[in-house]
């Protein structure tokens, strides 16, 4: 009575495969500090989403290219204010489009003298060549940067993981079908294929995540497509079919599970690439809308600008994006060591 009590006792207290993935990712602290970093990155985004934050990040602020400063911008003068030449015979607009503005901004820099005024206008990440802010154009970016990795990267694991848990388990034709369309795709030169359907589907952040989505599912595929076939013959796959388990259940309640540090490793590299290839488009004039801005419309912007000695730009939408790409991926990781069944024996 004792041994079974003790048995039951066990068996209750044992954890299941979640539960202990958790705990040891818990143990990870580079991987638990870089979830925290990327869930201070969502909250920016929701923030930025709901209007709390970013808001005005279209609204012209500050002088055009506005230096970096934390204690309010500087005199006309020092801060760089436009000097218009005067006289009846001056007329700039035949040689420089923007000579109409030219009194404007003077006017709008003598007025960042009043105490009010600098409190409103301090641009810590400085100003664009319009005068917007930096440091809100890169937190409206990094909303839609991030949104289009993340949602392109769940679209297209989705499309893979089914397709291959489907090609893998089953095999026969409906595996030779599967693996006919994956083939498609992959003669297709990638970049002919995102060009291919961004003539059809067009500009704007929904189209970029279903262009990214339909031409980056193929790795998923193949990858979990050979995990399938590999586990669907394992013993505690077959004695789940002994026991009257359902297909559907041993696809996606036993061998799922024990293959998802693949998935989550091959989603996080995608969430990477997806975002590289926003920049790209973006700056191919396919990505986002004009009356939007991402990571790589800043990065386009960026180039101009780079060559009159302005650099912030650069460097507010380079750090955003290497401080979360790099911890997504060190996430990525530690999910991935936790998750890994060869590890739980080693406990």
């Amino acid at each position: 009575m004792g041994s079974a009590a003790s048995m039951d006792d066990a068996l209750q207290k044992s954890e299941g495969v979640w539960a202990a993935a958790w705990r040891r990712f818990k143990a990870d602290r580079v991987g638990l500090a870089s979830m925290l970093v990327v869930l201070g990155f969502l909250l920016l985004i929701v923030l930025s989403y709901s209007g709390l934050v970013a808001k005005g990040w279209q609204t012209e602020v500050g002088v055009p290219n506005a230096p970096p400063t934390f204690l309010g911008p500087k005199p006309p003068q020092a801060a760089g204010a436009i000097e218009v030449p005067t006289g009846p015979n001056v007329d700039l607009s035949d040689i420089d489009p923007l000579a109409p503005r030219y009194k404007e901004w003077e006017e709008r820099a003598k007025q960042f003298q009043t105490t009010e005024t600098v409190k409103a206008q301090t641009l810590p990440l400085g100003g664009d060549r319009l005068g917007r802010d930096v440091l809100e154009k890169t937190i409206k970016g990094t909303e839609i940067s991030v949104f289009v990795g993340l949602a392109a990267a769940v679209v297209a694991t989705t499309i893979g993981v089914l397709l291959g848990a489907f090609g893998g388990f089953f095999g026969g034709k409906i595996g030779d079908l599967l693996e006919w369309l994956y083939n498609v795709f992959e003669s297709i030169p990638n970049i002919l294929l995102i060009f291919a359907f961004a003539a059809v589907v067009g500009r704007g952040v929904e189209s970029v995540v279903i262009i990214l989505a339909l031409t980056g599912w193929t790795g998923m595929y193949r990858q979990v497509r050979a995990e399938f076939i590999k586990h669907s013959s394992r013993e505690y796959v077959r004695s789940a079919e002994a026991i009257g388990a359902t297909r559907m259940s041993r696809m996606f309640r036993h061998i799922l599970p024990n293959i998802s540090h693949v998935v989550l490793v091959r989603m996080g590299l995608m969430v990477v690439a997806f975002i590289k290839a926003e920049v790209i488009l973006s700056y191919l004039g396919l990505g986002v809308r004009v009356d939007q801005v991402s990571w790589g419309t800043m990065l386009a912007e960026s180039q101009a600008e780079l060559l009159l000695g302005h650099w912030w730009q650069l460097a507010a939408a380079t750090l955003f994006m290497a401080v979360f790409v790099t911890a997504f991926s060190l996430m990525a990781d530690a999910l991935r060591d936790a998750l890994d069944p060869k590890l739980r024996g080693l406990e």
